[in-house]
């Protein structure tokens, strides 16, 4: 959520900003300011009255024991009493619309996010490994996994309807040996492991900015006997254990990394990667968060992204980075690189990790602050995360550029202890 004083005090910069992600926020802007506006008008009324009236009730033993009559004045209490609380709640209701519109506007972006409308103006930053040339017609990872037995979306579409999986034999242990494989690489580099609830509640979708926007999108599962969500990312439940703490920033950065199942209804991908890993309605992820000084944030930007391109390159699978332009930015970023791994079946490069920093969006929000010292102000952390990166999709690039001309797979070198053997057959 932006900082009020922020938009107050620095309007046509915000104004600027926003612009970078297109059009509309300027007018969200002004109405916020107008409803601004008119609570620091009802605020001064209802402190104005309420001096009154204290001013008029210092009176009242006066007027008694100078055996004078009160009623006019008790009147007059009355009068103002009403006028406060007509006051109180005006205010309470000029707070809801002014809070409901802020969090329905998207971070301003930094600085260096490329200007652009699309993803088609994102910018490539750098790129790892080559592309592998085939002396064969290489094969879609969904046509591997049915040959090989592995991968069983028919099953599942019986079971549970279109976009899920069954994972078989070794596909299964595949997902599984690159899950521990990413918890242990990224755990002795200094991360925390966490396993995180599946559900949370609507306050923790509000700190991560998932609600209201994602949910309204019909981007979320809810739980209809209860208001409880399945995590789109586990980034939400972790970022969510420190909502309204403050913490000590001699501890900082914090940086935890967790396994989670992730659920997303995909409604606005209708007719897109319906084959195969890509964009399924539930798939693993092993996600990265951090909390850091906002001092240090951007320098935390750029080690998670090489975290997370880390054990791309210990896998041996060719990637590129990319900077989000303005107008693809996720709702709550102010800066994302996308880590996109190449797959011989598309052609390109597809994502397979976004990094980013919320700057204190998030926080702001879900009101987690930091103090240097016991009599220091406390402020506003930043909060930063990436994929660690999605499994499903891991599973996917290693199916297409590892296949071999007989339909087999080889294992990467990193995985064979975990699985067992160096060859799906």
């Amino acid at each position: 959520m932006l900082d009020i004083n922020i938009i107050r005090n620095q309007t046509e910069e915000v104004k600027a900003k926003l612009a970078k992600r297109g059009e509309g926020y300027s007018e969200m802007i002004d109405e916020v300011l107008a409803i601004d506006s008119q609570r620091r008008e009802v605020i001064q009324q209802v402190e104005s009255k309420k001096a009154e009236q204290n001013a008029a009730s210092k009176k009242i033993p006066q007027l008694k024991k100078a055996g004078e009559d009160t009623t006019a004045l008790m009147e007059e209490l009355k009068k103002l009493s009403d006028e406060i609380k007509e006051g109180d709640a005006k205010l309470t209701d000029l707070d809801a619309k002014q809070r409901d519109l802020l969090l329905n506007i998207p971070n301003t972006p930094h600085e260096s996010v490329p200007c652009g409308k699309d993803d088609s103006d994102n910018v490539e930053i750098r790129r790892w490994g080559e592309p592998r040339k085939f002396d064969f017609e290489p094969k879609p990872h969904w046509e591997l996994g049915a040959a090989l037995d592995i991968l069983d979306p028919e099953t599942a579409g019986k079971v549970s309807g279109a976009r899920f999986h069954f994972y078989k034999g070794l596909g299964a242990r595949l997902e599984r040996s690159i899950v521990n494989f990413y918890l242990n690489t990224h755990t002795q580099n200094g991360y925390t492991e966490v396993f995180p609830p599946y559900m949370v509640n609507r306050d923790s979708m509000i700190g991560t900015g998932q609600y209201p926007k994602f949910v309204q999108n019909e981007g979320a599962y809810v739980l209809s006997n209860e208001e409880l969500y399945l995590i789109p990312t586990a980034e939400v439940p972790v970022t969510n254990m420190y909502r309204d703490d403050i913490l000590e920033g001699s501890s900082l950065p914090l940086k935890y990394c967790a396994y989670s199942a992730c659920f997303r209804a995909e409604a606005g991908s209708a007719g897109r990667d319906t084959r195969g890993l890509i964009r399924q309605h539930q798939f693993n992820k092993v996600e990265l968060v951090k909390f850091a000084d906002p001092e240090k944030s951007y320098d935390e930007l750029e080690s998670l992204t090489n975290d997370a391109e880390r054990v791309l390159q210990m896998l041996g699978l060719p990637y590129r980075v990319v900077a989000l332009s303005g107008g693809d930015l996720g709702f709550c970023s102010a800066k994302t690189y996308d880590i996109e791994v190449w797959m011989p079946s598309y052609g390109r490069y597809v994502e397979i990790s976004s990094c980013s920093n919320f700057e204190d969006y998030q926080a702001r929000r879900a009101k987690i602050r930091f103090k240097n010292g016991p009599k220091d102000k406390a402020k506003m952390i930043h909060t930063l995360n990436g994929s660690g990166v999605a499994v499903g999709r891991t599973t996917a690039a290693i199916l297409e550029n590892f296949q071999n001309e007989d339909g087999s797979v080889t294992i990467p070198e990193i995985l064979r202890d975990f699985m067992g053997t160096d060859l799906i057959k």
